[in-house]
């Protein structure tokens, strides 16, 4: 189909946003092109033109990442959509080529994204990288395992007055998990109202405070529903953030015990959450996985050389990436006190053989190469190579992103 690509101009913006809603059987509010556009980059919003009518979009928030041992700038990939009326004609496609060829030209280094439907990224080079906990539970079987002591203090707010308490303890808890978006007051903002359905509920903060001061904070916020006089509200986490195991559980208690709750549940937690370790019944919890962010390495070489990794060693990795073909090739990537040295378009034999999407999914250290090659993903040439490149991207704690963009 012929349509036209191009950036829009800030002008442009509402009718861009209009133009994804529709793309997925909504009309954008006022409000929504409001949130929308505080964190919009123009310059990096694509659309499809058909004559004056923008028919599919695409756009990238850029924002710093936590990358294992440190932080990088990336691109997070948002607003894709198209409109029903011009599906199934390449369109996404386009779109995408466009985006990444831009991300390249700009020296961008990794895209991530969160999937509405994780069948079409694949197909882009993106990997499942991390992965999410979403739980559920009765109040009523939210007992804690034996040695449980309360420690500390507990302070109520709401959203406004604890901000910057919140921000600063995000920014010390966020830096030692890849995944994790560096906050400020307006990506905050955007984050806990994006998508919301409920934005008639005030959200609440309960803040920590141990010996040294603030030391975790909890968001959440309360629906209540009542059923003949019985209390059966529904208590939802958005956020909980702590830095001694302590606090961790005193805000957990904390949640469990507020008044008339029937249910607690939250749909975004990373997969090594030490609530599983703290309930008797961690069964309750009713936890299944959700995919979390999806990972795609824009400049290869440049991308391996930006994290740090867990072990020494060497491995070399011959890649298949079909959708941008200026990284295919064989990289000898070498780590030494855990920091990389790359070898583009190397000679030597192939340790593993794989596409970039599997680059993508252990490059946080979530994924692992052996999993891969269990779904038949990943091919080991060389014996051994496998367990050395598992142990040099492997990272604790697993990564997880809880913005949802």
């Amino acid at each position: 189909m012929d349509v036209e690509i191009r950036t829009i101009s800030e002008d442009e913006l509402p009718a861009y946003i209009r133009a994804l809603d529709f793309a997925f059987s909504g009309v954008a509010s006022d409000e929504t092109i409001e949130r929308e556009s505080a964190l919009a980059e123009p310059d990096r919003c694509f659309a499809a033109f058909d004559g004056p009518d923008i028919v599919g979009t695409t756009g990238v928030f850029t924002m710093p990442i936590t990358m294992p041992g440190g932080e990088l700038e990336v691109g997070f990939v948002t607003a894709v959509g198209v409109r029903p009326t011009h599906r199934r004609r390449g369109i996404n496609t386009q779109l995408m080529r466009r985006h990444l060829d831009d991300a390249h030209e700009r020296g961008e280094i990794v895209d991530v994204l969160f999937a509405q439907e994780g069948g079409i990224y694949g197909r882009y080079g993106f990997g499942l990288a991390t992965f999410g906990l979403a739980i559920e539970i009765e109040t009523t079987r939210s007992a804690f395992v034996r040695g449980y002591e309360p420690a500390g203090r507990l302070r109520l707010s709401d959203r406004v007055a604890a901000l910057q308490e919140v921000l600063a303890l995000y920014e010390t808890t966020r830096l030692a998990r890849p995944g994790m978006v560096r906050l400020n007051e307006k990506r905050f903002e955007y984050w806990l109202l994006h998508e919301d359905e409920d934005r008639e509920i005030p959200h609440l903060v309960v803040v920590h405070e141990g010996a040294d001061g603030v030391d975790g904070y909890a968001i959440y916020r309360v629906k209540s529903e009542w059923t003949h006089g019985v209390p059966g509200s529904v208590l939802t986490v958005h956020d909980l953030q702590a830095t001694t195991a302590s606090a961790y559980a005193d805000l957990w208690r904390f949640i469990f015990d507020v008044d008339l709750i029937d249910r607690v549940e939250a749909w975004n937690r990373p997969v090594d959450e030490p609530l599983l370790h703290l309930l008797q019944e961690p069964r309750r919890l009713g936890a299944r996985f959700v995919d979390n962010l999806w990972c795609r390495p824009v400049d290869l070489a440049g991308a391996l050389r930006a994290r740090r990794y867990a072990n020494d060693g060497r491995v070399v990795l011959d890649v298949l990436d079909r959708f941008c073909p200026w990284n295919e090739g064989r990289y000898a990537l070498e780590v030494s006190a855990g920091e990389a040295a790359v070898t583009e378009r190397s000679d030597e034999p192939a340790g593993l053989v794989c596409t970039v999407n599997e680059v993508g999914a252990a490059y946080l250290g979530g994924t692992t190469f052996r999993q891969l090659q269990r779904a038949g993903r990943v091919q080991e040439r060389t014996p051994g190579a496998m367990a050395r490149a598992d142990a040099m991207f492997g990272w604790d704690p697993a990564p997880w992103s809880p913005f949802e963009f």
